[in-house]
């Protein structure tokens, strides 16, 4: 195996080399894409009209067209709020041609009142360099993402992650778990917010969004270029975080609101040297709140410093620092009974809706420490490496609970006290380039990945007495004083464990012609459990390794080139399994596979954009208990997830914006004990179908002012937190609507956002309630 490792570097190393070496003698049309203060711009979309060649620019807004025919050619450029650009350019062959682009913004040719400063661009899916780890534009991509802009959370006066995933399709009710860390719906499947910036960052605890530049929810599995480590067979959610850039400004903000809301933000971004190789930017916010119910709070401070160094033209380092800490009380977590009741709704505990179960006295502390790094180095004008790390260190301490009903009428609270600590470190070496085999354009990433997890436990739990729902004797056992003297006679848990995965992958993006476009990419995943270590009894177990495979593969036809195109995939999901089962044989990885179609558009110049798509997710090997050996597992069970999802973004007007999306998901169990539950749907796949839409309308006013209303909504049928063949819990449908009203005046802006404009009663999956109608008030300054 270390022989043919050795052969397989070797080989590698020769053909990078040999394509390196091949593109001295091309003939090549590139340049830099800029806008009128010299800044780059990124995925700016160029084409030589009438032949077959186009391109888009990278992060540095570099260009380049790779053997073009020789002859004379209209070049156009064409970037989302810039004037189309069109210049005749000769094209020499076996020479380089250098031509620099500059770009116009439309608002500086136009003749009539303008709306600048404060007004809300047009919202825009962007292009991402994370999605497939290559700079290809959406249209071009067979994967389907939602992406969310800082602009956008701005507009909607957003103070948590919840409120943003209003605004991705099929998202649901997020749920919040203990520690306020949330979960959210993609296609059947939780998803957990655990990449940044593309790299794995374990978190367990709540996330501040003062950091985020935007969010990308990758649809499906996405083992293959992502790892099986942290990532849903439904999808994954990317933080892209701000980025310094060379100009100095800011922006100072508070919102205050319902329920003692008070939240201040501050953004300030600033060129350390004269030669602006050295850009520095902060982010921080100090966020307090108490719980719409009788009891609880959340408090947290984050505080979030970036640097950007430019070491020369070809090498650029970035380095940030996510720094967050925070307290407050469990969100409701509610198991209701059903051993008497086969049957029961969330409704029938409306009456305890506004009932907190905690005391305030009963809190947690956390601490998060992010680290990311990356060094940037063009190899070539075709080639880049990427170095980067990830480093992540947390800790919660305290007290954390859930409700447990007991019988109809009656219920315990389980208590958990102590401290989990957490840590992981990501490291990740990417080269990307460009190549032609014959006719064929090659775009490519080859990298390598190594991520690694630890974690340490010591906690103990105690059930509290039964009461009865509504009883006020409650609260003199939820106590800190009661629950500290119980938890001396607590189960006690102390133990740690640590896994390491070691991967490679290669993704190849081929133009098959000018508008047939394919993407061929494979995975392979080493991964390693050292074993989890119990520290009361000193043994240990549960240490295993296991190798997998998880191919990648997608077609896209423009069939209106840069437009419209049709795409389709296979993707691949994977999850390690420890144990064995009664014969003694070890457990592969859970599989996920799904295969995916559609339709992408992008039209009337960037006024309609979206995408809609057929999937079919399909899990085999889910390991359950042995019906025949409760001591000990099998492998044999299933989940089926299909479904369609639609996006539709619109800006008709340069004053309206629009955002549409609906997912429809069918997910069923398969291969359970007996078959008994075969063809239900689990209680965590949330609703059937799930609405979200958005839309905001400016009015100009004088002196470039201007007034911004906005209205959104969210929809989702009845949906279950339990269902099985012995009982079932429904949580009944809702509809929630928003609506905010913003004066932009100067560099000034005092908005207004009334929530659940209609006071709906709604639950998550957890059976946990949501916030009724609330007001968040907002003031900001630009600088």
């Amino acid at each position: 195996m270390k022989i043919l490792l050795k052969k397989c570097s070797v080989y590698s190393l020769l053909l990078l080399c040999t394509i390196i070496q091949a593109q001295n003698t091309e003939t090549v049309l590139s340049g830099n894409v800029t806008d009128t203060q010299n800044n780059p711009i990124e995925f700016a979309h160029l084409e030589l009209v009438g032949s077959k060649a186009k391109t888009i620019s990278d992060e540095n807004g570099f260009y380049k067209f790779v053997n073009p025919t020789a002859g004379t050619f209209l070049l156009r450029v064409s970037y989302m709020g810039k004037d189309t650009f069109t210049k005749r350019v000769q094209i020499i062959k076996d020479s380089a041609n250098q031509l620099d682009i500059e770009l116009i913004n439309k608002e500086e040719n136009l003749d009539e009142i303008v709306i600048t400063g404060d007004k809300m661009p047009a919202i825009a899916k962007a292009n991402s360099e994370y999605v497939a780890r290559l700079p290809i534009s959406n249209i071009e991509n067979p994967q389907v993402y939602i992406t969310v802009s800082q602009d956008l959370m701005e507009a909607q006066s957003v103070t948590d992650l919840d409120g943003a995933l209003k605004n991705v399709v099929g998202a649901g009710v997020p749920v919040r778990f203990d520690q306020n860390r949330i979960t959210f719906l993609s296609r059947g499947f939780q998803v957990e917010p655990k990449i940044r910036n593309g790299l794995t960052t374990f978190n367990q605890n709540a996330l501040d969004p003062v950091n985020l530049e935007r969010i990308e929810v990758l649809k499906g599995p996405s083992a293959t270029l992502f790892g099986s480590s942290e990532v849903s067979y439904g999808g994954l959610l990317n933080r892209v975080t701000k980025k310094p850039h060379d100009n100095f400004g800011g922006a100072v903000a508070y919102n205050g609101g319902s329920w003692n809301l008070n939240r201040l933000t501050f953004d300030v971004n600033t060129p350390v040297n004269s030669s602006k190789s050295l850009l520095f930017r902060v982010n921080g916010a100090v966020h307090g709140e108490k719980s719409f119910q009788d009891a609880g709070f959340f408090n947290n401070t984050a505080f979030t410093p970036s640097l950007t160094y430019t070491l020369s033209a070809n090498t650029t380092l970035h380095f940030d620092l996510e720094y967050t800490k925070s307290k407050g009380t469990s969100p409701v977590r509610h198991n209701p009974d059903t051993g008497d009741l086969s049957e029961r709704s969330a409704e029938d505990f409306l009456a305890y809706y506004n009932t907190s179960y905690t005391s305030n006295d009963i809190f947690y502390e956390t601490e998060n420490i992010d680290i990311f790094g990356e060094i940037r180095h063009k190899l070539s004008d075709t080639w880049t490496s990427s170095t980067s790390f990830a480093r992540t260190s947390v800790f919660h301490d305290g007290y954390t609970s859930r409700i447990d009903g007991r019988s109809e009428n009656t219920f315990r609270a389980r208590v958990n006290s102590g401290y989990y600590g957490y840590n992981s470190t990501n490291i990740q070496q990417n080269f990307t380039g460009e190549f032609n085999l014959g006719s064929l354009k090659n775009r490519i990433v080859v990298g390598v990945n190594y991520y690694n997890y630890h974690q340490d436990r010591d906690i103990s739990y105690i059930n509290t007495s039964e009461f009865e729902y509504g009883s006020a004797d409650y609260y003199n056992e939820f106590n800190k004083a009661y629950i500290d003297a119980e938890m001396s006679n607590g189960t006690r848990t102390l133990r740690n464990q640590t896994t390491n995965t070691y991967s490679a992958y290669v993704s190849d993006v081929i133009n098959i012609s000018d508008r047939l476009l394919a993407m061929l990419s494979l995975r392979f995943d080493r991964f390693n459990d050292e074993g989890t270590n119990n520290m009361l009894t000193g043994e240990s177990d549960g240490t295993y390794n296991q190798n997998a495979l998880s191919p990648k593969l997608g077609l896209v036809y423009e069939v209106i080139p840069d437009q419209v195109s049709a795409f389709g995939n296979y993707m691949n999901g994977f999850t390690n399994q420890n144990g064995t089962g009664a014969d003694g044989d070890s457990f592969d990885p859970e599989h996920a596979n799904q295969f995916e179609g559609g339709l992408k558009f992008n039209v009337l110049k960037h006024k309609i954009s979206g995408s809609i798509s057929y999937y079919n997710i399909d899990v085999k090997n889910i390991v359950r208990e042995d019906p025949d050996d409760s001591d000990f597992d099998i492998q044999d069970g299933g989940q089926t997830s299909k479904g369609i999802e639609v996006e539709f973004i619109a800006n008709p007007l340069p004053q309206l914006n629009l955002i549409f999306g609906y997912a429809y998901n069918k997910s069923e169990l398969q291969n359970t004990e007996d078959g008994a539950e075969d063809g239900l749907r689990p209680a965590s796949a949330g609703p059937e179908s799930l609405v979200n839409w958005w839309l905001d309308y400016t009015v100009p006013l004088k002196h470039k002012n201007n007034l911004v209303f906005g209205l959104g909504g969210n929809y989702g049928s009845s949906s279950f937190q339990t269902n099985t063949v012995d009982a079932t819990v429904t949580i009944p449908s809702y509809t929630v609507l928003d609506f905010g009203v913003t004066y932009h005046v100067n560099r000034f802006s005092l908005g207004v956002k009334l929530n659940n404009l209609t006071d709906e009663t709604y639950w998550s999956y957890r059976l946990a309630p949501q916030k009724p109608r609330h007001l968040v008030a907002n003031l900001g300054f630009k600088f």
